[in-house]
């Protein structure tokens, strides 16, 4: 796919893109070349063929890249292939944040659409994802954003509390892992364990819970996708597996239907300029109501529960913006002072967050909103990654 955009360097520019559904990118003359979608280039099979097809490309239309761009995460198979063609065509190479190229991939919606270079003062970007290499190492994946665009200059001013990943990348394949570690954060190991017991035996959980307090192989992460893994195991709608990509949130929004609208977001301000989203919180209203633990509480219906926890990421994510910009900005109600919202990450896919988010931003006329025709997960990264470079160069 090509497409016009009209921003001019005088520069040929390769992007790489991620791991899982893995593409590539090229600029050229005020155009970018987006390439299909290889799958996951973990496949040997995939990669071969994403490899073969560059090449050709590249070949066939006599391009020498002087800029290669890839991911921030030093192990992904894309990183190391960028830095190795970086060498071969001594071009430079620059890595780029993970849930940038992801907002970057939906600000250039804007420039495709009206091929022109038209944004508002101020941008705000959220990223709701699975994983993504953070620049503080950890692994980032519900996050917020503020881009001026002047200069294109971002700053993070807020996020998901970050919660523990058992066994790192362990905890994708096993959701129950990322499940005992929120609950650790306010129940005694013994009722821990009866959440659980269904996937390990008391002899599992013992070292698994061992490993937690010990810190040991354990990762933080903010991540959206974790989170809701480990709703959709304590609800009963995942089991303790991952066979294809997003699974247990996928069953997660497949089960969901009416949230309750007596749950309400709650903010961790940590600074000024730093806003956290408390998701313990999310587990603590689940417990209330779950049936068969109500505790002196009606049970309520676990598929409204399942709509109740993704509405209430969602929203507070939103409320991180409000409460940062009537707390660091004096905004005026004019149209100098326009912003935007962008939703991107794989798990803005989910519909019970998409339809939230477009129908909000449908009936506030203080914000713009885009139809994408940029993938908002992984597929548009590359594509990301280039207009992050061009508008901050």
């Amino acid at each position: 796919m090509i497409l016009n955009i009209p921003l001019q360097k005088n520069k040929i520019i390769l992007a790489l893109g991620a791991e899982s559904a893995g593409n590539f990118s090229v600029y050229s003359n005020k155009a970018i070349y987006l390439s299909e979608d290889f799958g996951d280039l973990l496949d040997d099979k995939n990669f071969k063929k994403y490899k073969a097809t560059l090449e050709i490309f590249l070949r066939k239309n006599q391009l020498r890249p002087n800029i290669v761009l890839t991911d921030l995460h030093p192990n992904y198979i894309t990183t190391i292939l960028g830095k190795n063609l970086a060498k071969k065509f001594k071009a430079d190479y620059l890595q780029i944040q993970h849930h940038l190229a992801h907002i970057f991939s939906q600000i250039g919606n804007n420039f495709i659409q009206n091929n022109k270079i038209q944004t508002p003062n101020t941008i705000y970007g959220l990223a709701l994802d699975g994983t993504g290499y953070g620049t503080d190492g950890k692994i980032w994946g519900g996050e917020v954003f503020k881009i001026s665009s002047l200069k294109m200059q971002t700053t993070r001013i807020g996020h998901l509390e970050n919660q523990i990943m058992i066994g790192g990348e362990l905890a994708i394949k096993e959701p129950a892992r990322i499940l005992i570690s929120i609950l650790s954060n306010f129940q005694k190991k013994e009722s821990i364990y009866s959440y659980v017991k269904k996937y390990y035996t008391k002899n599992q959980f013992e070292l698994l819970f061992n490993q937690l307090e010990q810190n040991f192989n354990c990762i933080e992460t903010s991540s959206t996708g974790r989170i809701l893994d480990a709703i959709s195991v304590l609800l009963g709608f995942a089991k303790n597996q991952r066979t294809y990509k997003h699974e247990a949130t996928h069953l997660l929004e497949k089960n969901s239907t009416i949230p309750y609208k007596d749950f309400h977001p709650k903010i961790i301000k940590k600074s000024k300029t730093k806003l956290i989203l408390d998701t313990t919180y999310i587990l603590k209203y689940i417990l209330k109501y779950i049936p068969g633990n109500v505790n002196g509480n009606i049970p309520r219906d676990p598929k409204r529960l399942a709509a109740t926890a993704q509405i209430y990421i969602i929203q507070g994510l939103e409320e991180i913006v409000k409460n940062y910009a009537l707390k660091t900005v004096h905004q005026k109600k004019n149209s100098k002072n326009k912003q935007q919202l962008i939703l991107s990450g794989g798990i803005s896919n989910n519909k019970i967050i998409s339809n939230y988010f477009n129908k909000k931003k449908s009936n506030d006329s203080t914000a713009e909103a885009l139809d994408s025709i940029i993938p908002r997960g992984d597929a548009g990264i590359s594509l990301g990654q280039i207009i992050f470079w061009l508008l901050n160069n």
